[in-house]
């Protein structure tokens, strides 16, 4: 372990966030890193349990909680502490491909299981991972590891999100040669184009991907599957395809009087535009508006900090869920997800320029009110649930609302390239296999992450992309030697 009674010497203390009045004049990435120093006192309050649920994945209550990579975390804490980063990394780096990535987006399902949590101070395992890769890259411990043997096998993958890059990086490690195909005009999927730099700045994709080709990836870009290049002639030019295109099929709400485009605009979209235009403004833009964000999850809370950075009029989040208590209720106990208020950057910085809360809970938008064909107003109305179903009352409201970005969460995978191929879809509009397998209804053609899974988190789609690749690689080897 760390210190055998570091958590009580030292308190948790979390990377700093820059501050509010600095952060909203750019997109650099949100946080200061501790010093060294102040790094290894938080990886010596980790108390290396005999159990440590952290690095285990618990489903409680159909939420989970513990690292869905299996992630060695007590090892490289105590590595952490002691000064031996280099062997740290190795063991972050056994169950972890990418964890610049994980380091930043993920909602750290394993501090919530960290038995420190019992009193609401669990190790920084988070940041710690963070500092890990990153230090890393700074003094050049991580080089390109190319294969030293290949197998003459050829696995082509379409989709370079998370998923689609994991199954990518344990299949060339292998010894198979990978080629990833990408519709957009750089990787990442939803890591380049619907999170915002302030909290993945593109350089750090970028950055893999350099590795990654050095490696021997080889990377398509500005291709799409199904369009530019059919099914049939991919599938025939390789050995395996692996489909890992992510379930970018939007929920758009039924809205009296909405128009797409009239004011209104889908939030992966809007998130696009703006990456893609920085450091100017996109064509849609929240400049002077009153700007309404439909959906109280994490791309909702991206979108009210995009706003802000682009000097919106005000910016209010509706959320039709009820708001969640401040602390744990006694029957959501450790180590269940904790559901409580989660108060994000984005929420923190319309709080400090605008002085309130930008949520609006357990309401919806119920119709938008044009002038000359321009939005400029939206009716609200409660929201609740029986029987798990939403009911609408009949209490109304009105809003100023110049521009509408809907952030309503995802149905499923776009179908048109599945259909091409003639490969079933679930009810949920995801790729069907059987129960922990991998493999679609359709020989040498496996899929992996959102595509497979439904929405979900960065982490969960690096385990279904490396565990994909696992049972590619015993298809087409006939047996695996992966773990």
């Amino acid at each position: 372990m760390g210190k055998d009674n570091g958590f009580l010497i030292w308190q948790r203390s979390e990377n700093r966030m820059r501050p509010v009045n600095d952060r909203i004049q750019d997109y650099a990435e949100l946080y200061e890193e501790l010093k060294p120093e102040e790094r290894k006192e938080q990886a010596g309050r980790c108390m290396n349990c005999g159990v440590p649920y952290c690095q285990s994945v618990i489903r409680l209550k159909g939420m989970v909680t513990g690292c869905p990579l299996h992630n060695l975390i007590p090892e490289w804490n105590d590595h952490i502490y002691r000064g031996n980063e280099e062997h740290a990394l190795s063991r972050l780096l056994r169950m972890n491909p990418f964890p610049e990535f994980t380091g930043r987006v993920c909602p750290a399902l394993c501090e919530k299981a960290c038995l420190n949590g019992l009193d609401g101070s669990s190790v920084t395992i988070h940041d710690n991972e963070r500092y890990l890769i990153e230090t890393a890259f700074r003094n050049g411990t991580m080089r390109a590891v190319p294969p030293v043997k290949r197998s003459g096998k050829h696995v082509a993958v379409v989709g370079s999100g998370p998923s689609g890059l994991a199954a990518a990086y344990r299949l060339n490690r292998r010894g198979h040669q990978v080629t990833v195909y990408e519709r957009d005009d750089e990787i990442g999927g939803l890591l380049m184009y619907g999170i915002p730099n302030m909290k993945l700045d593109k350089s750090v994709i970028r950055r893999r991907r350099k590795l990654l080709e050095e490696e021997g990836i080889c990377f398509k870009t500005g291709i799409a599957v199904g369009t530019d290049i059919s099914f049939s002639e991919l599938r025939s030019s390789c050995d395996a395809v692996i489909l890992a295109c992510g379930a970018k099929q939007e929920r758009i709400p039924v809205i009296e009087g909405m128009e797409e485009g009239n004011g209104v605009i889908r939030a992966v979209e809007f998130l696009k535009q703006t990456t893609k235009c920085l450091p100017d403004l996109p064509p849609v833009n929240a400049f002077g508006k009153h700007v309404i964000v439909l959906g109280g999850g994490d791309t909702g809370n991206d979108c009210v900090a995009t706003c802000i950075r682009q000097n919106c009029a005000s910016v209010t989040q509706i959320e039709m869920m009820k708001r969640p208590p401040e602390e744990r209720a006694e029957d959501n106990p450790w180590p269940e997800w904790p559901k409580v208020l989660k108060t994000d950057y984005g929420q923190l910085e319309a709080i400090e320029v605008f002085g309130s809360d930008p949520r609006i809970f357990s309401h919806t938008v119920t119709k938008l009110h044009m002038e000359d064909g321009i939005l400029k107003r939206a009716e609200l109305a409660e929201i609740h649930f029986e029987n798990g179903k939403p009911v609408v009352s009949d209490n109304r409201q009105e809003m100023p609302c110049d521009l509408l970005i809907i952030a309503a969460g995802f149905i499923g995978c776009e179908t048109a390239l599945p259909c091409q191929a003639g490969i079933t879809l679930t009810e949920r509009n995801t790729v069907k296999t059987e129960s922990g397998s991998y493999a679609a209804d359709l020989e040498g053609v496996f899929t992996a992450g959102d595509m497979h899974r439904g929405q979900s988190l960065v982490v969960w789609a690096i385990r279904e992309g490396l565990e994909c690749a696992r049972e590619t690689d015993a298809w087409l080897m006939g047996y695996t030697n992966m773990q």
